[in-house]
């Protein structure tokens, strides 16, 4: 089947069965797309017994997609990768069951995706970020003509296995590398319309997944590090003047790569202080036990400015704190 003959029974693996994941497969059921989540563990056996349950305005909805491994779900129409980034080059080569020649892949993970800079007209052009997909094990496996970007704008969180609460929805956009309208891409985001997501085409992905880490490649680091909400960072001086240096760095970058932004690190520190006192998913997961996903996030971005030779002091150091309080949550 290809994506331009696609029919509602369109296909679709969600590899994460987390809170993104979850709040994706529920729209796409309600789409009528054949959606499964690949999934082990409590949450597969929840899955199976219980189905999928996600709580939106008070209202609960239940569905059951499918669920388990690779080779039990089969080659899929569509795959959506919504795992934290730092289990993707692991998980990659487990993936195969799921594609063949017409399957299709979005990225939905925070930070750089690992194809970012394939066919990219730059000075980083084709180049492959260590800190992302170390070894290329990822684009071995998924090749670029088949692959999507996506930003997501919601706070979706896990409230038991195999249910999931969405706090706040904005939008979510999706795009071709390349910038190009194609029947793939409105196909999917018809879908996520239909199933109730405010979904958007994007001429424009990269820029978007840039300015999306360009708020959170400094927020979420700082927040596991002091245990604090954001609008708590920024109440405090210092913190509020790191968080800004920060993002100055990662401007210099955007813009030896042709990807700045039209605002000013200190309009888009307002925005997130307009947002309340939220807790970040990087502190949500330390509070959790889980694996911080500072990788692909600010390790990126201290990757990206020591191939452009871009100084980034603040941001090095505030990696080699997080880095450290990974590794003492291990030891």
């Amino acid at each position: 089947m290809t994506l331009q003959n696609a029919t509602p029974a369109t296909r679709c693996a969600i590899v994460g069965a987390g809170a993104i994941g979850a709040w994706l497969a529920d729209a796409l059921d309600r789409a009528g797309w054949n959606v499964s989540l690949v999934a082990r563990g409590e949450t597969l056996a929840a899955l199976r017994a219980d189905g999928l349950i996600v709580e939106q305005g008070g209202v609960s909805r239940r569905s059951h997609p499918g669920a388990g491994a690779p080779a039990e779900l089969g080659v899929q129409d569509v795959v959506f990768l919504t795992v934290k980034a730092q289990a993707l080059p692991g998980l990659a080569a487990q993936l195969a069951p799921l594609f063949d020649e017409r399957t299709v892949a979005i990225s939905g993970t925070n930070g750089i995706p690992w194809w970012f800079f394939h066919d990219f007209l730059g000075p980083l052009n084709n180049h492959t970020l260590q800190s992302v997909d170390p070894g290329g094990t990822i684009a071995q496996a998924l090749p670029r003509d088949r692959v999507l970007g996506s930003v997501v704008h919601a706070s979706v969180t896990v409230t038991a296995p195999g249910r999931v609460r969405v706090v706040g929805a904005d939008r979510l956009l999706l795009g071709e590398p390349d910038g190009s309208s194609t029947a793939r891409v409105q196909h999917v985001v018809a879908a996520l319309a239909a199933g109730g997501i405010k979904a958007e085409a994007s001429p424009r992905i990269r820029h978007e997944i840039w300015a999306k880490l360009w708020g959170n490649m400094n927020m979420n680091p700082l927040s596991a590090l002091t245990r604090s909400g954001t609008g708590t960072m920024l109440a405090d001086p210092d913190v509020r003047d790191l968080c800004l240096r920060m993002m100055e760095e990662m401007q210099h970058c955007g813009e030896r790569l042709n990807l700045s932004s039209k605002v000013t690190a200190l309009e888009r520190i307002a925005v997130t202080g307009r947002l309340g006192n939220f807790r970040t998913s990087m502190l949500a997961d330390l509070e959790a036990g889980r694996d911080l996903e500072y990788a692909p996030q600010l390790g990126a971005v201290v990757e990206i400015a020591e191939r452009l030779d871009v100084p980034t002091p603040n941001c090095r150091a505030v990696l080699g704190l997080i880095r450290l309080l990974s590794a003492a949550r291990t030891t």
